[in-house]
């Protein structure tokens, strides 16, 4: 008895270290990508308060190039980080990223100019856009195959989280907008600390490190035969999601004023998309890990057409109405996180972050490209109902995008077992 005591003790321990590592790394990917939900509406939160009080000289056109460039910026860093976050790991790239977007966030309010600001923006849009494709890659590693798609959806409910405690925050601060911009680039430093200590690196990782050394892994890889058809069907769908999430978020109140709707209840049915992403992700994260990511994702991009097609029609029913909204929200925003999950669940680790990071870096030209059409069709008086059908077609397009990818994933029967690696501090 007292010969298999000790093994027994150091097995419950080795068990208690790997689950509480196991933690820390669910707890500061959620966390980061939290950061980036804060900074989705920072700048629409403040826009109002820098144009009232001429900052700098603040016109619209310039809040409109400082809003297009911090987008800009995003799109860069996604793209930039998979190929080095293939070649010196998830984590170190993580905390870097988080350091950049941080210090760049907090320079911001000090801006002596309107071209510094947006400078300041770019930036720290370089540092943000690396943030998610890196936390969903190490999410993803972190949970066996069968898991992959709840990792990626759940993971986003921090993204809704951030922004909603954005604009919590700004019915505080009011004018005092630069508070936004502390607060936000000192919780990036802290947690960057927290990470530097307690953030394990991907075993996954490192077993392929090991398998295949320190190779660059380039973009061009993933224009080669074997990942070709995956990695084209897979931009188009990443760019049409964004493009709809952006739009949406950003025009939906002006598109149901346009309707006839009262301020009031177009204001209201934002906040409805976006409680329906949220349960969209938890859905749609489960659904996924039992039918199959490309199936659900292929029946939510084609829902998807359907509702925004419904909100082309003038309805005289506030439930009917608050439904449709909050079903679009479903369905739409957990779409786009699905191709995500389709993703991380195809490709092999060794281009896991190229892939992940182009996909994104691709579809946040989606996100500038949305709310600068549905802005042309708002301009030209024919917001409502041609949006909408704008939006259904943009979903139809991004369902037959879905439907030209393979269906079964490649090398990701060595990740059966999650682990993680303790960091090197």
């Amino acid at each position: 008895m007292s010969s298999v005591a000790p093994s027994h003790t150091s097995g419950t321990a080795a068990g208690t270290g790997t689950a509480a590592r196991s933690v820390w790394t669910v707890v500061l990917c959620w966390i980061t990508v939290l950061l980036e939900g804060y900074d989705l509406v920072v700048l629409g939160a403040i826009i109002p308060t820098l144009l009232k009080t001429h900052h700098l000289g603040m016109t619209a056109g310039d809040a409109t190039t400082v809003a297009t460039l911090s987008l800009v910026g995003v799109a860069i860093g996604a793209v930039l980080v998979g190929p080095l976050a293939d070649r010196l790991g998830r984590r170190l790239l993580l905390i870097g990223s988080v350091v950049l977007f941080s210090v760049f966030t907090i320079l911001v309010p000090l801006a002596g100019s309107v071209t510094v600001f947006a400078v300041l923006r770019l930036a720290a849009g370089v540092g943000l856009g690396a943030c998610m494709p890196v936390s969903l890659t190490m999410m993803a590693e972190h949970m066996p195959a069968e898991r992959r798609a709840r990792a990626s959806t759940l993971t986003m409910t921090g993204y809704h989280t951030g922004a909603v405690i954005t604009s919590l925050l700004a019915l505080q601060v009011t004018d005092d907008w630069q508070v936004l911009f502390y607060v936000l680039g000192a919780a990036g430093l802290v947690i960057a600390v927290v990470q530097w200590f307690r953030l394990p690196e991907s075993a996954a990782f490192v077993r392929a490190k090991e398998a295949t050394g320190t190779r660059r892994v380039p973009f061009t890889e993933l224009l080669k035969p074997a990942y070709l058809r995956a990695g084209v069907g897979i931009w188009v769908a990443s760019f049409m999601g964004l493009l709809l999430v952006y739009g949406l978020n950003t025009w939906l109140p002006k598109l149901m004023n346009d309707a006839g709707y009262p301020v009031p209840t177009a204001v209201t049915q934002l906040l409805i998309l976006n409680v329906g992403g949220v349960a969209g992700l938890v859905l749609g994260g489960f659904v996924a890990d039992r039918r199959g990511i490309k199936l659900t994702t292929l029946g939510w991009f084609a829902v998807s057409v359907v509702m925004l097609a419904a909100l082309g029609v003038r309805m005289g029913s506030d439930l009917l109405l608050d439904t449709v909204v909050f079903l679009t929200g479903v369905f739409v925003f957990s779409a786009q996180v699905l191709v995500y999950a389709y993703v991380t669940n195809y490709y092999p680790v060794s281009v896991r972050g190229t892939a992940l990071g182009s996909a994104s870096g691709i579809g946040r030209i989606g996100s500038i490209v949305g709310p600068s059409i549905t802005g042309a069709l708002v301009n030209a008086g024919i917001g409502h109902p041609w949006g909408f059908y704008f939006f259904a077609a943009v979903a139809a397009l991004a369902c037959l995008a879905v439907l030209t990818l393979p269906a079964h994933a490649r090398g990701t029967a060595q990740e059966a077992v999650p682990e993680t690696v303790e960091p090197a501090v």
